[in-house]
């Protein structure tokens, strides 16, 4: 592989091939503590705000990104461009955004306002919320290629921490 071939591949596949060109396996950012950590990853089939369906049994096959957020939530200010970025990065990764606000209308602003081109579901009634056991915000889910929930980003999760999640499912 040329030396600019280098700089076109994505940040996650990169940690994932210095990872293990040192002898290693890709290792998981320390998780926020969860009952659905080494779970299987709560199944859904909502519509996004744009109408389209989301299912994520037809995701096997694909890490998953799952991000829950809401206007109200300081630290998801930080988050939600670095979840935006990562998923530019990582067309091989699936993300999907859970808006927990009160108000659809709420959540397409958001989505508006940080250019959030991957799929967004509003949690009317918090469904999703409870099903995916949230009590704080930001919350962010990576599932591995089997629908396996490998690593929770909590409140105090970094853009690091989650790409190096991402390499280590994506190495997989």
């Amino acid at each position: 592989m040329g030396s600019l071939a280098l700089f076109r591949l994505r940040p996650a596949f990169l940690v994932g091939l210095l990872v293990g060109a040192c002898g290693g396996a890709a290792v998981l950012p320390p998780s926020a503590p969860s009952p659905l950590l080494s779970k299987e990853l709560p199944a859904f089939h909502r519509p996004t705000i744009d109408g389209r369906g989301f299912d994520t049994v037809l995701l096997r096959g694909k890490p998953v990104v799952v991000k829950f957020f809401a206007q109200y939530c300081e630290p998801c200010k930080k988050t939600l461009p670095a979840a935006e970025r990562l998923h530019r990065d990582n067309p091989d990764v699936t993300f999907v955004g859970i808006d927990v606000d009160d108000y659809s209308t709420t959540a397409m602003k958001m989505t508006s306002a940080y250019g959030l081109t991957f799929p967004v579901i509003h949690d009317t009634g918090q469904v999703l919320k409870g099903r995916f056991r949230v009590a704080d915000l930001p919350v962010t889910f990576v599932a591995d290629r089997q629908g396996v929930v490998r690593w929770i980003g909590g409140p105090g999760q970094t853009e690091r921490d989650l790409e190096q999640a991402l390499g280590a499912v994506s190495a997989q």
